[in-house]
């Protein structure tokens, strides 16, 4: 082989090694928000265990050795795991009574002058 030849197999070697370990990165993240949930609900479920079979299976939009698919799932469901962990930490916050919380029942709530 030519020496371009050979500097073309070096560059994508590097771009899919680069590529699975961003997706290994990425698994590891998702499985550590999963950990910062105490509850986690049924979409929060299917997120994390959907995206982590995805990744895994080897049946993909792309080849395996691309691994910019398995990435695009595993970001976006960090990105929704995200969302339901700071969700989770405002409710736990509000005390009641504060802006945001429904009225409880059989008190009116009266405008703030």
């Amino acid at each position: 082989m030519s020496r371009e030849a050979w500097i073309v197999v070096v560059i994508v070697g590097v771009v899919l090694l680069a590529t699975l370990v961003g997706a290994v990165l990425l698994a590891v993240k998702l499985v550590r928000t999963h950990r910062m949930l105490t509850a986690l609900g049924a979409s929060g479920k299917v997120a994390l265990y959907g995206a982590l079979i995805y990744t895994i299976f080897p049946v993909d939009l792309l080849p395996d050795p691309i691994y910019l698919d398995d990435m695009g799932v595993l970001t976006a469901a960090l990105i929704y795991l995200t969302r339901l962990v700071h969700r989770h930490r405002t409710a736990a916050r509000r005390l009641p009574g504060q802006p945001g919380m429904p009225p409880q029942a059989g008190r009116t709530r009266r405008p703030v002058p």
